[in-house]
């Protein structure tokens, strides 16, 4: 890998506080993530990822570890593209999923956007990038 001082290639996961794994994969799985990994790991613990059907950037759906106590959920800043965010909004809204009211729409350059929470509550943001 030139060009990079670390060698860091790329993003390939981004790891969420999740005290109820099950609950999460089947929403994740509902909203059209895969899962491609479920497997044990020490103390009892299973080691899950899911991934969106295009992307090499997966979410890993992690216990929390015992010394962070109660889960709270945050602003993830993780962003997921569509390219349709109107269809995909009306989609996620017909699922169940805890989505916002309305597709945001800043004007040009910003994208249309939305954001939804997952079972935990933590927050994601959904673009238009057509």
């Amino acid at each position: 890998m030139t060009g990079t001082k670390t060698r860091i290639g790329t993003i390939s996961l981004v790891c969420l506080p999740t005290p109820d794994q099950d609950r999460a994969v089947a929403f994740y799985e509902s909203i059209g993530f895969e899962k491609r990994v479920d497997t044990p790991f020490g103390g009892g613990y299973r080691w899950i990822e899911v991934y969106p059907p295009n992307g090499a950037t997966g979410l890993a759906l992690a216990p929390p570890p015992p010394d962070m106590g109660q889960v709270e959920p945050m602003q993830t800043g993780i962003t997921l593209t569509t390219d349709d965010v109107d269809a995909t909004h009306a989609a996620m809204a017909a699922l169940g999923v805890d989505v916002d009211a309305a597709v945001s729409r800043m004007g040009d350059p910003v994208p249309p956007m939305f954001w939804f929470r997952d079972t935990t509550g933590h927050t994601l943001m959904v673009v238009e990038q057509p």
